[in-house]
Protein backbone atom coordinates (compact mmCIF):
# COMPACT_ATOMS: atom_id res chain seq x y z
CA UNK A 1 0.00 0.00 0.00
CA UNK A 2 2.60 2.16 0.84
CA UNK A 3 4.09 1.70 -2.65
CA UNK A 4 1.18 2.61 -4.43
CA UNK A 5 0.74 6.18 -2.14
CA UNK A 6 4.19 7.01 -2.89
CA UNK A 7 3.82 6.36 -6.73
CA UNK A 8 0.69 8.78 -6.42
CA UNK A 9 2.46 11.66 -4.54
CA UNK A 10 5.43 11.88 -6.23
CA UNK A 11 3.60 11.69 -9.74
CA UNK A 12 1.20 14.18 -8.86
CA UNK A 13 4.15 16.30 -7.51
CA UNK A 14 6.70 15.70 -10.76
CA UNK A 15 3.53 16.73 -13.31
CA UNK A 16 2.16 19.44 -11.30
CA UNK A 17 5.87 21.01 -11.51
CA UNK A 18 6.01 19.87 -14.97
CA UNK A 19 2.97 21.66 -15.44
CA UNK A 20 3.98 24.64 -14.08
CA UNK A 21 7.61 25.07 -15.73
CA UNK A 22 5.76 24.69 -18.95
CA UNK A 23 3.60 27.90 -18.32
CA UNK A 24 6.46 29.60 -16.45
CA UNK A 25 8.40 29.11 -19.87
CA UNK A 26 6.07 30.12 -22.11
CA UNK A 27 5.69 33.44 -20.20
CA UNK A 28 8.98 34.10 -20.39
CA UNK A 29 10.28 33.11 -16.90
CA UNK A 30 13.37 31.03 -18.40
CA UNK A 31 15.57 30.63 -15.09
CA UNK A 32 12.47 30.12 -12.67
CA UNK A 33 11.46 27.40 -15.49
CA UNK A 34 15.33 25.83 -15.71
CA UNK A 35 15.68 25.50 -11.90
CA UNK A 36 11.75 23.74 -11.90
CA UNK A 37 13.49 21.72 -14.03
CA UNK A 38 15.91 20.09 -12.05
CA UNK A 39 13.33 19.36 -9.48
CA UNK A 40 10.94 17.77 -12.01
CA UNK A 41 13.82 15.35 -13.31
CA UNK A 42 14.61 14.05 -10.01
CA UNK A 43 11.28 13.59 -9.02
CA UNK A 44 10.28 12.05 -12.42
CA UNK A 45 13.05 9.72 -11.75
CA UNK A 46 12.35 8.57 -8.31
CA UNK A 47 8.68 7.78 -9.21
CA UNK A 48 9.75 5.63 -12.55
CA UNK A 49 12.22 3.69 -10.75
CA UNK A 50 9.01 2.81 -7.99
CA UNK A 51 7.12 1.50 -11.04
CA UNK A 52 9.14 0.04 -12.89
CA UNK A 53 10.40 -2.43 -9.94
CA UNK A 54 6.34 -2.46 -9.29
CA UNK A 55 5.24 -3.87 -13.12
CA UNK A 56 4.42 -7.55 -11.54
CA UNK A 57 1.65 -5.44 -10.23
CA UNK A 58 -0.35 -3.63 -12.37
CA UNK A 59 -2.05 -1.29 -9.80
CA UNK A 60 1.35 0.12 -10.12
CA UNK A 61 0.87 1.04 -13.15
CA UNK A 62 -2.87 2.57 -13.48
CA UNK A 63 -1.77 4.68 -9.74
CA UNK A 64 1.11 6.42 -12.26
CA UNK A 65 -1.20 6.80 -14.85
CA UNK A 66 -4.11 8.39 -13.12
CA UNK A 67 -1.89 10.65 -10.76
CA UNK A 68 -0.51 11.85 -13.99
CA UNK A 69 -3.82 13.23 -14.94
CA UNK A 70 -4.51 14.51 -11.06
CA UNK A 71 -1.17 15.97 -11.51
CA UNK A 72 -1.69 17.94 -14.76
CA UNK A 73 -4.92 19.41 -12.77
CA UNK A 74 -2.86 20.23 -9.85
CA UNK A 75 -0.42 22.21 -11.51
CA UNK A 76 -2.98 24.02 -13.64
CA UNK A 77 -4.29 25.51 -10.64
CA UNK A 78 -0.85 26.28 -9.07
CA UNK A 79 -0.49 28.46 -12.04
CA UNK A 80 -3.73 29.93 -12.28
CA UNK A 81 -2.89 30.61 -8.22
CA UNK A 82 0.28 32.17 -9.03
CA UNK A 83 -1.10 34.53 -11.49
CA UNK A 84 2.24 34.96 -13.56
CA UNK A 85 2.59 37.56 -16.43
CA UNK A 86 0.14 40.41 -18.04
CA UNK A 87 -2.80 40.20 -20.08
CA UNK A 88 -4.40 42.81 -22.32
CA UNK A 89 -8.37 42.79 -21.67
CA UNK A 90 -10.66 44.39 -24.35
CA UNK A 91 -13.65 45.65 -23.78
CA UNK A 92 -16.77 46.71 -25.81
CA UNK A 93 -19.32 48.09 -23.46
CA UNK A 94 -23.40 47.42 -24.26
CA UNK A 95 -23.76 50.72 -24.60
CA UNK A 96 -21.93 53.96 -25.59
CA UNK A 97 -23.83 55.59 -22.73
CA UNK A 98 -22.13 53.48 -19.77
CA UNK A 99 -18.83 55.79 -19.00
CA UNK A 100 -17.07 52.69 -18.13
CA UNK A 101 -13.77 54.02 -18.84
CA UNK A 102 -14.59 56.78 -16.31
CA UNK A 103 -15.06 54.71 -13.83
CA UNK A 104 -12.42 52.30 -14.65
CA UNK A 105 -9.76 55.17 -14.90
CA UNK A 106 -11.19 56.69 -11.51
CA UNK A 107 -9.89 53.22 -10.04
CA UNK A 108 -6.64 53.84 -11.36
CA UNK A 109 -6.66 51.24 -14.17
CA UNK A 110 -5.09 52.82 -17.94
CA UNK A 111 -7.66 52.83 -20.54
CA UNK A 112 -6.96 53.18 -24.33
CA UNK A 113 -10.44 54.56 -25.85
CA UNK A 114 -11.33 54.24 -29.23
CA UNK A 115 -14.14 53.86 -31.61
CA UNK A 116 -15.05 50.88 -33.99
CA UNK A 117 -17.78 50.29 -36.06
CA UNK A 118 -19.66 46.93 -35.41
CA UNK A 119 -23.02 45.49 -36.66
CA UNK A 120 -25.14 47.99 -35.14
CA UNK A 121 -23.09 50.86 -35.60
CA UNK A 122 -20.12 52.93 -33.83
CA UNK A 123 -18.72 51.36 -30.67
CA UNK A 124 -16.53 52.20 -27.67
CA UNK A 125 -13.23 49.93 -27.78
CA UNK A 126 -11.31 50.12 -24.37
CA UNK A 127 -7.79 48.11 -23.62
CA UNK A 128 -6.37 47.97 -20.11
CA UNK A 129 -3.19 45.66 -20.07
CA UNK A 130 -2.55 44.87 -15.91
CA UNK A 131 -0.98 42.07 -14.40
CA UNK A 132 -2.94 38.68 -14.55
CA UNK A 133 -3.27 38.76 -11.27
CA UNK A 134 -5.60 41.39 -10.82
CA UNK A 135 -7.71 39.86 -14.04
CA UNK A 136 -10.54 38.67 -11.11
CA UNK A 137 -10.91 42.05 -9.70
CA UNK A 138 -11.35 44.16 -13.51
CA UNK A 139 -13.57 41.55 -14.47
CA UNK A 140 -15.42 41.61 -11.28
CA UNK A 141 -15.93 45.39 -11.98
CA UNK A 142 -17.11 45.79 -15.19
CA UNK A 143 -19.57 43.07 -14.46
CA UNK A 144 -20.64 45.27 -11.51
CA UNK A 145 -21.05 48.59 -14.15
CA UNK A 146 -21.99 46.84 -17.59
CA UNK A 147 -23.38 43.41 -17.24
CA UNK A 148 -23.40 43.06 -20.74
CA UNK A 149 -19.99 44.18 -21.90
CA UNK A 150 -18.32 42.19 -24.43
CA UNK A 151 -14.94 41.35 -22.90
CA UNK A 152 -11.92 39.44 -24.16
CA UNK A 153 -8.45 38.83 -22.47
CA UNK A 154 -5.03 37.68 -24.53
CA UNK A 155 -1.75 37.20 -22.42
CA UNK A 156 1.11 39.04 -23.22
CA UNK A 157 4.95 38.06 -23.55
CA UNK A 158 6.20 41.39 -23.98
CA UNK A 159 5.56 45.19 -23.74
CA UNK A 160 7.43 48.61 -23.65
CA UNK A 161 6.29 51.77 -22.84
CA UNK A 162 2.87 53.27 -22.08
CA UNK A 163 1.02 53.69 -18.73
CA UNK A 164 1.49 50.86 -17.17
CA UNK A 165 5.05 50.30 -17.54
CA UNK A 166 5.61 53.46 -15.81
CA UNK A 167 3.33 52.21 -12.72
CA UNK A 168 6.02 49.45 -12.56
CA UNK A 169 8.75 52.02 -13.14
CA UNK A 170 10.52 50.27 -16.22
CA UNK A 171 9.49 48.04 -19.34
CA UNK A 172 8.91 44.48 -19.39
CA UNK A 173 11.08 42.92 -22.22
Amino acid sequence: MWTLVAIFFIQVIYVSSLTTRMILTIRGYRYFAALLSMVDIMVYTIGLKIVLDNLSKPISLVVYCVSYGIGILVGMKLEEKLALGYINVQVIPSSREISLSSILRGKGYGITQWMGEGMDGERVLLSITMQRRNQSQLLQEIENVDPHAFVVTHDIKQYRGGFFAGQLGGNKK
